[in-house]
């Protein structure tokens, strides 16, 4: 059981934590044929547009209120009508993804009043789905916007249906990329059962070239798809955070569902199996039989490097639990814990203390580690400290393939063990020629 210690500094010194509305954003942009909307000034914008960019480099659809100092003062509802309606004059989308910030959160807008007031004006927006998720970035972070977005899709969008046996529903919380979704999706499949993901990132941020140029988001899920999710038989969440979307389908729909913390490392995706393998009636296929062998002699092969290694991590907290509970199970150490906001997770971490902090707390704490755990911005601390870093998180800016990336089942595991582990060999090879330098060759 760990103890959760929060900084008691009265300014944040290089940040850690994303803000809630570009959680929001990215849970958005895995619905096909939307805009997220960004209640706010243009700066709020501008600056989530460039984080999901650099991370992915895709073109992001992101839109904003353009709120000025006037229109803040004076009251944003004007704002949010206007861009609406621009909006599905221009753009077209089938579902906007609301979001608010720190400014119009401060003041007090009622951002659902607004909308009421907006669909009588116009009567004309009655085919638009309008997802509103309340999200501050004074406060919370990537992981507690993203949660609020599902939670407002699952909310307002799905209607009543007949039960079909094969549907389920997937809620990927934020620690999950788009390459996870799509691996996750495949596992699902070869059960026979009909999976809908909420949102479906592996299918909008994959990174893949289309026919043509769109505005709003041309994958994911599609509004047909969010609108049949009160007829599926079962809702697997993938995240703890996810536990509040499922609740509300559980309320709405009596659909039963189960929560997967992890899906990373031998036991977890036992554990996911075995489920669908009950829940389908069908077995294991044998190919998950053949990678769990791989996995197996993969952790057999590497174990020598991680065994007693001190390891530091400044994550969001499911993808906190899920890398501490990986690492352990490989016989590391942790030797720091940094996070970003509150989760029923962090008290039961097997270790005994995680910091709810920034960056320089991290600075101060990893000193001493055989390896660092984080996103890009931990990169100048790693060279600081002589550390070797793992990159993992958001945003990562210096490195490919963000979107392709998987750690999750059988083959994201061997894939995040051989990173690490190279990582842990390079450093031991090091060591060794700082020790036994090669000799010099002489000649007479």
């Amino acid at each position: 059981m760990a103890i959760v210690d929060s900084s008691n500094k009265s300014v944040t010194v290089n940040p850690l934590k994303q803000s809630q509305a570009l959680g929001a954003a990215l849970a958005f942009l895995g619905l096909k044929g939307t805009m997220p909307l960004f209640h706010g000034s243009q700066g709020c914008t501008a600056f989530a547009k460039v984080v999901l960019v650099r991370h992915f480099r895709e073109a992001i659809p992101l839109a904003t209120t353009a709120m000025t100092e006037v229109t803040t003062i004076l009251g944003g509802e004007e704002n949010v009508e206007q861009a609406i309606l621009t909006l599905v004059e221009k753009a077209q989308p089938e579902i906007i993804g609301l979001c608010t910030t720190g400014l119009t959160e401060t003041r007090g807008d009622d951002i659902e009043g607004f909308l009421k007031e907006i669909r009588k004006r116009h009567p004309e927006l009655d085919h638009l789905a309008i997802a509103f998720a309340p999200t501050p970035d004074f406060k919370g972070a990537l992981q507690d916007g993203f949660a609020s977005a599902v939670e407002s899709i699952v909310k307002e969008i799905p209607k009543a249906g007949g039960i079909k046996p094969e549907q389920v529903t997937i809620l990927a919380g934020a620690a999950f990329t788009p390459g996870d979704v799509q691996e996750v999706r495949e596992i699902v499949t070869s059960f026979g059962l009909e999976p809908i993901f909420v949102p479906d990132l592996g299918a909008s941020l994959d990174g893949h070239l289309e026919d043509e140029y769109s505005a709003v988001t041309v994958s994911g899920t599609t509004l047909k798809q969010l609108r049949s999710l009160g007829s599926s038989a079962f809702t697997l969440a993938l995240g703890e955070s996810m536990r509040g979307a499922a609740k509300i389908l559980q309320e709405r729909f009596g659909t039963s569902f189960e929560v997967f913390r992890d899906l990373t490392g031998l036991e977890p995706v036992d554990e996911f199996l075995q489920a669908l393998s009950v829940l389908s009636g069908n077995p294991v296929p044998e190919k998950y039989r053949r990678q769990r062998r791989q996995l197996q002699d993969a952790m057999l092969d590497t174990h020598f490097y991680f065994g007693a290694k001190r390891v530091s991590l400044a994550l969001e907290p499911d993808l906190l639990w899920t890398t501490v509970q990986f690492l352990q199970s490989m016989g590391a150490q942790i030797h720091a814990a940094v996070t970003t906001t509150r989760s029923p997770l962090l008290e039961h971490l097997p270790f005994k203390t995680v910091t709810i902090g920034d960056l320089e707390d991290f600075a101060q704490l990893a000193v001493g580690s055989d390896l660092l755990v984080g996103n890009s911005n931990l990169r100048a601390i790693a060279q600081n400290l002589s550390i070797p870093l793992y990159r993992l998180g958001i945003p990562i800016y210096d490195r490919l393939g963000n979107g392709q990336f998987t750690k999750v089942g059988y083959r994201g595991t061997m894939e995040l063990l051989f990173g690490m582990g190279n990582l842990f060999l390079e450093a031991e090879e090091s060591l060794i020629m700082r020790e036994f330098p090669p000799l010099k060759s002489t000649s007479n």
